[in-house]
């Protein structure tokens, strides 16, 4: 009501109607004291609510005191259980420690009882140790004492026995110091006789023995495969007809041909073939691959002929040269000069039964080599002087003389060195140890050329080498059995045990190997092997 009069006295203020405020002076005295009242019953209407408000947030209050109280004392009884589980954790560990001390304690207790007693014990063993060497001390005294009083004793009967003996001899001391020297002399040198006698057998065992292991080494250190090249020269033709064009009208190109190649052409009546006959295997060579190259051109005349033959005899030089390098770079050998090149390719050609002598001459380079590297020479001299010592056989069909002398006059000529020179000139010859590589070639050169496949024969007369060897063994008294193996470089013997005992096996054996020597040639050595057993058979029935 007092917001309606005092809004309507608004308005009218407003709006000027002044007027009207006098008309409504009642009225306003009327809604001021409305007014006032109502102030008043709001104050107290207030003072109510208040009250009411009060009354709740006090009894808000005092709810939240008992909550606050209630969980304060959980808090303080939760505080004192942790508390007390502190504590009684705190307790064992603190006991656990003091566990772990009075267990260090305790050990630390035994381990200085434990020493205590070793030192105890060491002094003891000292004590003990003390006595011991003070007793030693006094028997060492006693017997040094005992020691002296004897060796006085003994001087005095010897001077007393030299005296009694001089005395008897009638010799004076010098006169049987001498006689005494004498004797013993004469003793010392037969026992160094005899002594010296041993060491050398035993010097000569070892030294057979070390030069097997040598050979046996250096050959298996170098084993190279040779082929057996034929001495016979063949050509092809195909078919009969170009024999009567090889021989010519009148025989004009095969008399060309000859000429040219200084060799012999032998057309017979074996179908397909023509066979090149020479001494010298390069002139031998040329005229094969010559005939070749006819054959094939097809143009066979005089002239023709000629102009193939000096161009095959180019092609082949070339070739021989190539041959002579390739064999001195396979042993790593320099220095070598162009004829010595030239005549060592030309052992390519050359064949020594059946065995490439250019291949030879390589191993028997690389054998030296290795023996002169076991035994403490020098193993490129060694190298050199194997691969040189069969040059002569380039040329023993030139010159006069067997091929050392041949080649060792060619080495000479060519700025070889003596010790070259000397192992071309005596590998076969009587041989001295003043010349240790001379020895080394040669007995590669006896390993290179007996050993198995290194040289073959024909079929027939390897059967009857065979055969000849059992004949001669079954001749002898007593021989049962008797076979050649290892293609005829041994020979198994088997005899009686009743007819012959153990020494005349071994008689038995050395006059085998003796027949052998006196009726045989054979390359190389045979060895010969005796068995005698004796063989017991019964029958249980």
């Amino acid at each position: 009501m007092f917001v309606s009069t005092y809004a309507l006295i608004a308005w009218e203020a407003e709006f000027g109607h002044w007027s009207l405020v006098a008309q409504t002076s009642n009225s306003g005295i009327v809604a001021i004291v409305a007014m006032v009242v109502g102030l008043i019953v709001g104050a107290g209407a207030l003072l109510i609510v208040n009250h009411l408000r009060g009354r709740e947030l006090k009894a808000k209050a005092d709810s939240f005191l008992a909550q606050a109280k209630t969980t304060a004392d959980n808090l303080v009884r939760t505080a004192e259980v942790d508390a007390k589980e502190a504590a009684l954790r705190q307790k064992q560990h603190l006991e656990q420690e003091a566990n772990k001390l009075r267990e260090q304690v305790r050990k630390k207790e035994s381990t200085l009882e434990r020493r205590e007693e070793s030192l105890q014990q060491a002094a003891d063993d000292m004590r003990k140790q003390e006595k011991m060497v003070e007793a030693n001390q006094r028997r060492l005294s006693e017997k040094i004492a005992e020691a002296t009083r004897r060796s006085e004793e003994v001087k005095r009967l010897v001077q007393d026995q030299t005296q009694k003996l001089l005395a008897t001899s009638g010799l004076s001391r010098e006169e049987a110091s001498e006689r005494l020297l004498k004797i013993i002399e004469q003793e010392l040198e037969q026992d160094i006789g005899n002594r010296i006698l041993k060491h050398e057998r035993r010097v000569h065992e070892i030294c057979e023995q070390k030069s097997q292991e040598i050979i046996l080494t250096a050959m298996q250190r170098y084993a190279s495969a040779h082929t057996a090249d034929s001495t016979t020269s063949t050509v092809d033709i195909p078919n009969d007809e170009m024999k009567g064009r090889i021989i010519g009208r009148e025989g004009r190109n095969i008399r060309a041909f000859e000429k040219a190649t200084g060799v012999d052409v032998i057309i017979d009546d074996t179908p397909g073939v023509v066979i090149v006959s020479g001494f010298d295997p390069v002139r031998r060579e040329v005229a094969r691959q010559s005939l070749d190259k006819l054959i094939a051109d097809g143009r066979i005349h005089p002239s023709r002929i000629e102009e193939l033959v000096a161009e095959t005899e180019k092609e082949l030089e070339k070739f021989i040269r190539r041959k002579g390098q390739e064999a001195a770079e396979e042993v790593n050998i320099s220095g070598l000069h162009e004829r010595v090149i030239y005549m060592l390719g030309r052992l390519h050609f050359r064949t020594s039964f059946s065995q490439n002598v250019l291949r030879h001459s390589v191993e028997v380079a690389f054998l030296s080599g290795m023996m002169a590297e076991m035994i403490g020479l020098n193993p490129d001299t060694a190298r050199r002087a194997g691969l040189l010592h069969d040059i002569g056989k380039a040329a023993d069909h030139e010159l006069e003389g067997g091929h050392p002398k041949i080649g060792a006059d060619l080495l000479k000529r060519h700025g070889e060195n003596e010790i070259v020179v000397r192992a071309a000139l005596g590998h076969h010859d009587q041989l001295t140890s003043d010349f240790p590589y001379t020895l080394l070639v040669a007995t590669s050169d006896a390993c290179s050329a007996s050993r198995p496949g290194a040289r073959r024969e024909s079929l027939e007369r390897y059967i009857k080498r065979m055969e000849e060897l059992e004949s001669i063994a079954r001749g002898f008294e007593g021989v049962e059995q008797a076979f050649a193996i290892q293609a005829g470089r041994e020979l198994r013997v088997i005899v009686s045990a009743r007819e012959t005992d153990d020494a005349k096996a071994a008689k038995v054996c050395r006059d085998i190997a003796k027949a052998f020597e006196q009726q045989l040639t054979y390359p190389g050595e045979i060895k010969v092997t005796v068995v005698r057993e004796s063989r017991f058979v019964e029958v249980a029935r």
